[in-house]
């Protein structure tokens, strides 16, 4: 489901995504509470949301779709990247946080991954999320590093820190020179030893346990 108050710009966007087989355009909204009333109606598997709608905010809406629709996954797709709208959309729910000025390729490959429930985060945001961690890490005083159960291993952990960064699966491999498969293998244990459910939690609760 596309939602954004530009006719022009869904209008752009329904021909991009309706070239791709593996799409299909359920439904579109001009605004947040068309957002919420259609998301009930047709249960997208993605929703490609903006923020600044009127009538309702994209924030708003994603949190209200969340709690009625629990299995879609928004992901924001806007033009402003301004820490207090990224944190809120991402406390509302978002799985994922896009700016419109993303290359065609990159915005197919989100919206496969989201359907997947995977987090897809523009590196400068997930920068950006990872400061605030920070910020509140150094306000709170430094917490110890917590124990797990299963502990991670060196390269899950390496895996880990790089998924912090923001880093794709494919840049991941690159950095710790490992194919793209191996890194799903790990990013599966990292997840799984860690009881997330996708890659920003994984980075939130890393970083709530002191492990980066």
């Amino acid at each position: 489901m596309l939602v954004d108050d530009q006719s022009l710009f869904r209008e752009a966007l329904r021909t991009l995504l309706s070239l791709q087989a593996d799409f299909e355009i359920v439904a579109e909204a001009e605004n947040g509470e068309r957002a919420v009333s259609l998301a009930k109606v047709h249960k997208p598997d993605v929703i490609l949301m903006d923020l600044r709608m009127p009538v309702l905010g994209g924030v708003e809406a994603t949190r209200r779709i969340i709690a009625a629709t629990p299995t879609a996954r928004v992901v924001v797709l806007t033009t402003f990247e301004e820490d207090e709208e990224i944190f809120e959309a991402m406390r509302a729910g978002a799985l994922g946080y896009l700016l419109k000025a993303c290359s065609a390729d990159k915005l197919c490959e989100s919206v496969r991954a989201a359907a997947k429930g995977t987090s897809v985060l523009e590196p400068s945001v997930a920068a950006r999320m990872m400061a605030e961690l920070n910020r509140l890490s150094t306000k709170e005083g430094k917490r110890p590093a917590q124990s797990l159960s299963d502990p991670l291993t060196e390269r899950e952990l390496a895996v880990l820190k790089l998924l912090a960064e923001g880093c794709s699966n494919k840049e991941i491999g690159s950095r710790l020179n490992i194919t793209e498969g191996t890194v799903k293998n790990h990013m599966t244990n990292v997840l799984g030893k860690l009881g997330a459910l996708d890659r920003t939690q994984a980075a939130l609760k890393a970083r709530e346990l002191g492990l980066i």
